[in-house]
Order: structure tokens, then C-alpha cells, then sequence
């Protein structure tokens, strides 16, 4: 008998994490399938030697298995050799996800993550919700090489964030929901039942948030937002009392991805794993297969040919009112652009025709942001940005991705958070 119950743990150890139910509910119709394929291949194209080496890219290569090796090949190559003083603890914790997904000892990365979360502490008792989503990637990644070291780190995490009264992300919810789930699945026998208590509180009370969120299309938050969230969803030990609907969910973002919504590299390495039945729990289960492509298989409908675009006219106002900036200002230009042009190619007809709206960007793996306008550049310690609004609406898609309208008033407002 003793033996049929070390083996009925062997298996329940081998299998903590993987996300069943996104592979049973979730599943993407097989007519669809070349949709998810299509944009896939867009993600994978975007890997070059010049291009920012993204991690979160890698991981969803690899979750769904790659299509294009040497793309696979190169990003992994540029993540073995990255700077470990150059990144972020929540860069590192993705970083060392990739690499485990590629089958590659992430190295001293590991020991050195251990040690900047064994310090790490929120900037104040009701920090931002955002400062919780570094540390979340971070106790993910050091929960899948060793959970029973990142007990403690994971604790005090829990507590924190259980302490924490900022308003919610949804985002940072669901990494966090990965993060504590991953902990909650591993935690050694014989440790205090106290542990698995407070894990599950602190899951039950951030997946009844995020239930909060879910519109009545399916979409988590907004739809940069619903891909992690999904993963979140269908693997908590602790699910929340308003159901989820997960088919009504995937036929959303299915159509959004028709609509050309899922072209920045990054929102679709967010919205692979969920489409293909797998999580970020499911990184250490990867099985790396020979050097063998495959070809997917892709839309078969060509997209409209090229038509001769016409002209648009956006309105373009740039905004500083913050106090203690020295320069304040608030100009407004219109600026005729082709139909169809990404909102970047306005802020630079806007700077040929007025030096006033000089800008600068920063690449990040969201892609191109705007990192000043007018000489006034965002500060990391003052918490300040430039936020760009439609109207009175936040955009959802950076100056590269984002397409303005006919007549419509797009404002860079510098804001601090």
C-alpha cells in the first residue's frame, strides 16, 4: 500500500501546474486553428538580431511549439548571453522561464533572483499594483526550480500583497494568481497547513477581482489584459463564485484577432499559451524536440489588395500641467496623414512641421514608447510619463500599433502615477 501511495504523489508532483482545464474548456475550434497559426508566425517573424530580445516571446514559442527554429535558436542564444545587471527582477524571472523552456541551464540567474527577492520589499504599504507584477514573474520562475527555497519568499509576498489596498490590475492579479498557484500545487509535505491557508486566501480573494473584470463579451479587463487572465482562471485551486464562461472568452478573442487587433509581438506572445491549451505553469514541462520544422497552416484567405489611401486629418495636442516641471505648455496641432497610418507617423508629421512636438521613444518589448516630447522626458523616480488619450480614453496600443481615425483628437498628456 505504501508504495501505490508514493506513486499516486510522484504523479500528482509530476503533474502540479498544468493547466487541464485551458486544454478541455478552452480549446480553439479546429476551422480556427490557422488564425492562432497566422499570428504565431507574426510573433516568431519579429525575432531578428537587431530586435529587442523578448523573453515573454521565447516562453510562448515554446508553449506552443515553434514553427520557426532559427528565430527559436537566435532568441535563446540572446537570452543566454543577456547582462544579468541590466535586468529587472521581473525581467530575470521571465528570462530564466524562457531559458527552462528551451531546455538551457538559465545558469547564475537563479541564485541572483533567489537573492534580490530574499530583499525585496514594496516601496510603501500601498504601492501600486504594478509593483507587484515583477516580484510575481520572480516567484513563478523560482517556484519552478525550487519551490521549497522560495517558501519564504512566497510567504511574505502573500502577506503583502493580502495587506495591499491599491486599486486592482488585472494584469498583476493574474501573475500573481500564477505565481501563488504554483506554490500552493508544490508545497513540501509536512510543512504548516498554515502555508496552504493563507495561499489559498490570498488566490480566493485575487480571482474573485479579476471575475470582476470579465465583461459580458468575455473579455478580461480589455483585450491585452484577457490572455493572462485566462491562464489565471484555468488553473486557481481557488475559483471564483461567478462563473467563466472560457468559450465565450476564446470566440472574442478569436474575432478580435480578425480584426487585426493581435499584431504587436508581445500581445500575442500574452494570448498564445491560452489559444494552445497551455500556461506559464506548464514551462517546466516543455519537451524540446529535434532541430525538425513544421509548417502551419494558415489562413487561407488573402487579405484585401493594396488601394490608394486617402488623406486623414488628426488632431494632436500635447499636455504638461504637472507642478514642479519647469516647462508647462498645452499645443495643439492638425495633422494630415494617410488613411490607415500608424499614430507614430502623426507625431512625426507633427515634429517636421512644429520643433515644439519634438519627440524621442525608448524600445521596450511592448515595442516603441514615447519617452519625451517637447524636452521634458519621463522620470522613473519622479513616476512620471507621457500617456497618450483618445479624447478622454487611455489608448490600449502603443504609437507603432495604434490607427487613428478621421478627425480624431489623439492628447500626449504628461502624468504621474
Amino acid at each position: 500500500m505504501a508504495w501505490f501511495a508514493l506513486y499516486l504523489l510522484s504523479l500528482l508532483w509530476a503533474t502540479a501546474g498544468t493547466s487541464t482545464q485551458t486544454q478541455s474548456s478552452c480549446s480553439v475550434p479546429s476551422a480556427q486553428e490557422p488564425l492562432v497559426n497566422g499570428i504565431q508566425v507574426l510573433m516568431e517573424n519579429s525575432v531578428t538580431s537587431s530586435a529587442y530580445p523578448n523573453p515573454s516571446i521565447l516562453i510562448a514559442m515554446n508553449l506552443a511549439g515553434a514553427y520557426n527554429l532559427k528565430a527559436q535558436k537566435l532568441l535563446t542564444y540572446q537570452l543566454m548571453s543577456s547582462d544579468n545587471n541590466d535586468l529587472t527582477i521581473g525581467q530575470l524571472g521571465l528570462t530564466i522561464m524562457a531559458l527552462t523552456s528551451s531546455c538551457r541551464d538559465p545558469g547564475d540567474k537563479v541564485s541572483i533572483l533567489q537573492r534580490q527577492m530574499e530583499n525585496w520589499a514594496p516601496s510603501s504599504p500601498n504601492a501600486e499594483a504594478s509593483a507587484f507584477y515583477g516580484p510575481s514573474l520572480a516567484i513563478l520562475a523560482l517556484c519552478q526550480k525550487n519551490s521549497e527555497a522560495t517558501l519564504p519568499i512566497a510567504v511574505r509576498f502573500a502577506k503583502t500583497l493580502l495587506a495591499n489596498s491599491s486599486p486592482f490590475n488585472v494584469d498583476t492579479g493574474a501573475m500573481a494568481t500564477l505565481a501563488l498557484t504554483c506554490m500552493y500545487n508544490k508545497i513540501p509535505v509536512g510543512s504548516e497547513e498554515g502555508y496552504r491557508s493563507l495561499f489559498g486566501q490570498v488566490l480566493k480573494d485575487i480571482v474573485e477581482k479579476i471575475s470582476m473584470k470579465i465583461k459580458d463579451n468575455g473579455i478580461i479587463g480589455d483585450i491585452y489584459s484577457t490572455g493572462l487572465a485566462m491562464q489565471a482562471l484555468s488553473v486557481t485551486p481557488e475559483p471564483s463564485k461567478k462563473e467563466w464562461n472560457c468559450k465565450k472568452t476564446t470566440d472574442m478573442i478569436l474575432n478580435e484577432i480578425k480584426q487585426g487587433k493581435f499584431h504587436n509581438p508581445m500581445s500575442i506572445a500574452q494570448i498564445l499559451p491560452s489559444l494552445k491549451g497551455k500556461t506559464y505553469l506548464d514551462v517546466p514541462q516543455v519537451t524540446c524536440s529535434p532541430d525538425h520544422e513544421v509548417q502551419p497552416t494558415l489562413p487561407s484567405n488573402p487579405g484585401p489588395g493594396p488601394t490608394s489611401a486617402s488623406n486623414i486629418t488628426v488632431i494632436y495636442t500635447i499636455n504638461n500641467q504637472l507642478r514642479g516641471v519647469e516647462l508647462l505648455f498645452n499645443e495643439t496641432i492638425n495633422v494630415s496623414v494617410k488613411s490607415g497610418s500608424v499614430l507614430l507617423v502623426v507625431l512625426e508629421e507633427a515634429q517636421r512641421k512644429n520643433p515644439m512636438f519634438k519627440f524621442e521613444t525608448t524600445m521596450t518589448s511592448w515595442g516603441l514608447v514615447v519617452s519625451s516630447i517637447n524636452n521634458i522626458a519621463e522620470n522613473v523616480n519622479h513616476k512620471t510619463y507621457w500617456q497618450f488619450l483618445s479624447g478622454v480614453t487611455p489608448l490600449n496600443e502603443g504609437v507603432a500599433d495604434y490607427i487613428p481615425f478621421n478627425h480624431e483628437h489623439i492628447t500626449a498628456n504628461f502624468t504621474q502615477y
